[in-house]
């Protein structure tokens, strides 16, 4: 029998907590370090599902759990979860009442609760987070080595306009020599370093520091995720990421016996990337309709003609979870292959970058020398 979400109670779903901002830097491949990250969640619900399938009863498994873990924070996270047991609450409830944790996890061990499966949700989500870390891991493989020659390329840069090339534009002037077009490009390049060189430092650390207003925002959103998909290579790479994380959730959810409306519906609350959402948001009204779900896909060239495919097969066949699981590996297969591949091919590309402005540079710098030398010769 599927698990009907509107049974719960109003009073429930508007105490849940909105969906994190999962940007894809910070959330859905998680960069960045957070109070509760995704590490510790899927070591939690990993060792909770471990001790509720051993028959530990949920309060003890919620104290050994904190034993196990070695931030104070998250300790004293796993204590409030183990108080609000104490005093009645269930596991949902608890964990609805804590910030570190999203409307998608809460709604999860809900449906866990309700059908008596909350060993195999905590399971399920434990293996959520676990592909999510493994996502984050190899994104950062992809892009460390790259960032690292990048900085250190801007750096160099940096360090030959402000300092280098006014010492040879001392003697240019000294000389009186006549200055070709690239050597008089360089030093233009290097007297606006020199006279703006902090400004432009403001204007490039200021966005960074605006993100967190502007992500609050639908048109920063929506621009946002509409610009990285236009990206060369990149934005396949991150529609990639997104799918990968959207066949997992549905495959938790489908297990669950969670009905697709409302499976759309949460997946929807839960990743924070505008155009799934937005296509997710007219999937959910198509099939209010009456349409199929691989019919209300298939409108939208987010999803690939693969997922069209197989989840029309799905439906024929009533084979959701299997058919959602198999994308999901399709998915995370090709989320490992193209990072290498990333990584692979922005190494030489920015190291052919770098030689081309130094060499630039140099070459400017050198080419009035050679014409004095030749001169006095």
């Amino acid at each position: 029998m599927a698990f009907q979400i509107n049974n719960i109670s109003k009073t429930e779903t508007s105490k849940a907590k909105p969906a994190f901002d999962t940007s894809f830097l910070q959330k859905e491949i998680n960069l960045f370090s957070t109070s509760f990250s995704n590490k510790a969640k899927e070591d939690v619900f990993t060792e909770l599902s471990v001790l509720l399938k051993a028959g530990i009863q949920l309060k003890d498994a919620l104290e050994l759990v904190k034993d196990s873990l070695k931030k104070k924070q998250h300790q004293d996270t796993m204590t409030s979860l183990s108080e609000a047991i104490i005093q009645g609450q269930s596991l949902s409830e608890a964990i609805n009442a804590q910030e570190a944790f999203s409307t998608y996890d809460y709604y999860s061990l809900k449906i866990g609760e309700e059908t008596g499966t909350l060993a195999q949700v905590t399971e399920q989500l434990g293996s959520f987070y676990a592909r999510k870390n493994e996502q984050r891991r190899e994104l950062i493989n992809a892009l460390t080595y790259p960032m690292i020659i990048l900085t250190t390329a801007v750096l160099v840069v940096v360090f030959m306009l402000q300092f280098v090339v006014p010492m040879f534009q001392d003697i240019f002037k000294q000389q009186n020599i006549e200055l070709p077009a690239i050597t008089k490009a360089i030093v233009s390049a290097s007297d606006f370093m020199k006279s703006y060189g902090f400004i432009l430092l403001v204007i490039l650390i200021l966005p960074f520091l605006a993100k967190s207003f502007f992500n609050k925002k639908v048109w920063y959103k929506r621009f946002k995720g509409h610009l990285i998909l236009k990206i060369p290579y990149l934005g396949r790479f991150v529609k990639t990421v997104y799918l990968s994380q959207f066949t997992q959730a549905v495959t938790l959810l489908t297990a669950s016996k969670v009905p697709v409306v409302h499976s759309i519906q949460l997946v929807k609350d839960m990743i924070d990337f505008y155009p799934l959402q937005e296509a997710l948001k007219q999937i959910e009204q198509s099939l209010l309709k009456g349409y199929s779900l691989s019919e209300s896909i298939g409108k939208h060239a987010l999803f690939d003609k693969k997922m069209v495919a197989l989840v029309k097969v799905a439906e024929e066949t009533n084979k959701n979870e299997f058919i959602f699981q198999r994308l999901n590996n399709q998915y995370n297969t090709e989320v490992q292959q193209r990072s290498k591949l990333l990584s692979a091919a922005l190494e030489p590309f920015i190291i052919m970058l770098v030689g081309l402005l130094v060499g630039v540079i140099l070459v400017a710098m050198y080419l009035p020398m050679f014409r004095l030398s030749s001169v006095l010769g």
